[in-house]
């Protein structure tokens, strides 16, 4: 039975397309009749393959680990009727084509002979080594783990925190599930589902974070075919339709060749498809598709600096679309990635996106982690470069976000609060890089705030943060950090504070989000804020206080504005007592406010003062229909209206239309009104609000 008849739907590439083909790999296992002397000639196909990438190796380890192998595996057969061999066979050709070093592929034909065989771990590290036998034994770890039992996220954090130290487990796992995946057919509907879940949960984020973007796409595919069948079908529907899309792109891409031939660069112009779900995702983003949107121009490169030099002849001699603009090979992604990406204008006005990389980039690209080799190799002059001394392996290519899981899975109170905290880490798509004041950097998930920042920087001494500075002004610890951002967190000297309940609306790593719960439950009396009942008044100052604008019955309490609402005249207001006895006065429609009250904070009655406009801070958020110099147009019309803009964030256009946020500065509230007007009689703005949360720079 082919690999393709088995996987649930998944469209065939173009031809010519240069990315890895693992469906072949897959067909190339089951080469033959099942007997047992032609199965054999499947190991061939693993050392062509691996001999593509590495031209000396040694083929003579596969041929002994294929023999054991077989004869383990001898009489057993796989739920489609296949002799068992098969899958091993199948997964060791995945990591093969991907380049995968021989240890690997000498672990991958053995991952499931110490769980399925009489063959044990010592015998596998007598025959091939420790190394063969550490990876073997942390694949069979990952294979005891039932994803849908009851006890899964302690057995998961088990096995994963087991296996991390080595990445090389965890792509055996993903060529393992891939194999599985595409061979789902067999299967009950219930359970095909059930499986489809766990691998867009967790494995296919999983392969993301490891870069390994060719098991990605095809992971995405069947899952997709399987938990969203109607939108596969129209997805596979719109590319039958556009069958002869190819052909405009293949123009463009023959002008790009011209252009960069004149120019004397040296450069490879592929066209390659998008896969299924990315043509959804196309199809959802863009409404009406366009032939060029089915496919994407790929410009492979000998060196970094001829990526640039093609991506400066393309913005000269056809017209860029700015927007589209990305620069991953100065600011490689989390994940290894490295590309730049741009977008150009063909003369009769049809857009393609171009991909620009090396070779190199390239390979890393599509294979991730596997494309670099055995991590633990040994340095010429640098000892033996195998375990240290308190057992952790030294691994030089170990992605930040898998040392951070390492770190703070041993902090989390419980398997369930690992579980959800992974999962959600696996869901983040993108990693900023901020610098410290003090000099050095941090690797944070994009979408973190200052109080991410302390914690990954300072551990549990992040509970004493007051404040921080980000690019050297002061701002709220809630500010989300933009990528490149210099932030500097400040302490107190007081060691006995801690952090607010509020803290956790705004932490975004798994760390933070750990010790600040932790601190909380250790301190219940501290966590558990008073009810705003009055205190007595001093005798020099009875009777309300006005400040910050404000009226309020506590002569002693501070009284600040809240920046998740930023509330002005005449907003109806509320206010609650916050730690420190300070009085935090929000819009009363704001979220914020609305939870302290459910959760049965008293309210301190508060009012504004009698005529008083004076100056102040407010996020405005503009909705508006795509076209050129809406944002000049808007900040014109902003700045005759009397505001200062602060800071502006302008959302990625999303079906035509775009939303604007904008943090001004008004001398007098009483010109809010006519701003917000001003703003909305800009040509292509249908809509102007409050925000609810502060815009960032």
């Amino acid at each position: 039975m082919s690999a393709e008849a088995t996987s649930p739907g998944v469209h065939g590439r173009r031809r010519g397309l240069p990315r890895i083909d693992l469906r072949r790999l897959g067909r190339a296992a089951l080469l033959g009749p099942a007997s047992r002397d032609r199965l054999p000639d499947a190991i061939g196909h693993v050392a062509e393959a691996h001999r593509a990438h590495f031209p000396d190796a040694d083929m003579a380890v596969l041929h002994r680990a294929y023999v054991l192998a077989e004869a383990s595996h001898r009489g057993q057969y796989r739920k489609s009727g296949e002799p068992y061999i098969t899958h091993p066979l199948a997964v060791t050709l995945i990591l093969a084509e991907l380049g995968a070093e021989t240890t690997t592929l000498t672990a991958a034909i053995l991952h499931d002979t110490v769980e399925d065989t009489d063959v044990t771990l010592d015998q596998v590290g007598r025959e091939f080594g420790e190394e063969v036998r550490y990876l073997v034994d942390g694949v069979t770890k990952l294979e005891k783990v039932d994803y849908g039992a009851a006890a899964e996220p302690e057995t998961f954090r088990k096995m994963l925190v087991a296996t991390g130290n080595d990445v090389r487990v965890m792509s055996i796992k993903l060529a393992d599930r891939l194999h599985n995946m595409r061979t789902l057919g067999v299967m009950r509907p219930e359970k095909q589902e059930r499986i489809a879940k766990v691998t867009r949960d967790v494995l296919v984020p999983l392969a993301e974070r490891l870069g390994v973007q060719a098991i990605k796409s095809e992971l995405e595919d069947l899952v997709f075919a399987i938990l969203c069948r109607e939108d596969a079908a129209r997805a596979r529907a719109l590319i039958a339709e556009n069958a002869s899309a190819g052909d405009a792109l293949a123009s463009i891409a023959q002008d790009v060749r011209r252009v960069l031939r004149e120019a004397d660069l040296t450069a490879e112009v592929l066209v390659r498809p998008r896969h299924l779900v990315s043509v959804h995702r196309a199809s959802v983003k863009r409404g009406e598709m366009r032939a060029t949107d089915f496919g994407r121009l790929l410009v492979l490169v000998a060196e970094d600096a001829d990526c640039y030099g093609v991506l400066g002849e393309l913005h000269t001699c056809f017209t860029p679309v700015i927007s589209e603009f990305k620069d991953f090979v100065a600011a490689p992604k989390f994940n290894l990635y490295q590309s730049l990406h741009t977008a150009v204008a063909a003369p009769d006005g049809s857009v393609a996106e171009v991909l620009i990389r090396t070779h190199q980039m390239h390979k890393v690209a599509e294979a991730g982690v596997v494309a670099l080799g055995n991590p633990y190799a040994p340095a010429p002059a640098a000892g033996d470069g195998g375990d240290t001394p308190d057992g952790e392996r030294a691994d030089p290519t170990r992605p930040g976000w898998l040392s951070r899981l390492l770190e703070w899975q041993e902090s989390a109170p419980d398997p369930d609060t690992f579980w959800k905290t992974l999962r959600a880490d696996l869901a983040q798509d993108r990693e900023i890089t901020v610098f410290r004041a003090e000099g050095g950097m941090l690797g944070l998930p994009a979408g973190a705030t200052c109080v991410d920042a302390a914690y990954a920087q300072y551990g549990e001494a992040a509970h004493r943060c007051l404040g921080a500075r980000v690019n050297g002004r002061l701002v709220a610890l809630g500010t989300v950090l933009n990528d490149g951002d210099t932030v500097q967190a400040l302490l107190a000297h007081d060691t006995t504070s801690g952090p607010s309940p509020e803290w956790l609306e705004h932490a975004r790593t798994p760390s933070a989000r750990i010790s600040i719960t932790g601190w909380l439950a250790a301190h219940p009396d501290a966590a558990a804020l008073p009810d705003a009942s009055p205190r007595p008044p001093a005798a020099v100052s009875a009777g309300p206080r006005t400040t910050a604008g404000v009226v309020t019955e506590r002569p002693d309490a501070q009284v600040r504005l809240a920046g998740c609402c930023t509330p002005v005249p005449p907003d109806d207001i509320t206010a609650f007592q916050v730690r420190g006895g300070t009085v935090t006065v929000h819009r009363a429609e704001c979220p914020a406010a609305r939870r302290m009250s459910q959760s049965k904070r008293s309210p301190v009655p508060v009012s504004w003062a009698a005529g008083d406009t004076a100056g102040c801070q407010v996020t405005l958020r503009a909705e508006s229909f795509g076209r050129p110099r809406l944002m000049a147009d808007l900040t014109d019309a902003m700045s005759t209206a009397g505001a200062a803009i602060i800071s502006a964030t302008v959302e990625p256009p999303s079906r035509q239309r775009v939303r604007h946020t904008y943090t001004v500065q008004l001398a007098d509230a009483a010109l809010l009104p006519g701003l917000m007007s001003a703003m909305r009689e800009v040509p292509g703005v249908y809509d102007v609000s409050r925000a609810q949360q502060p815009a960032q720079a």
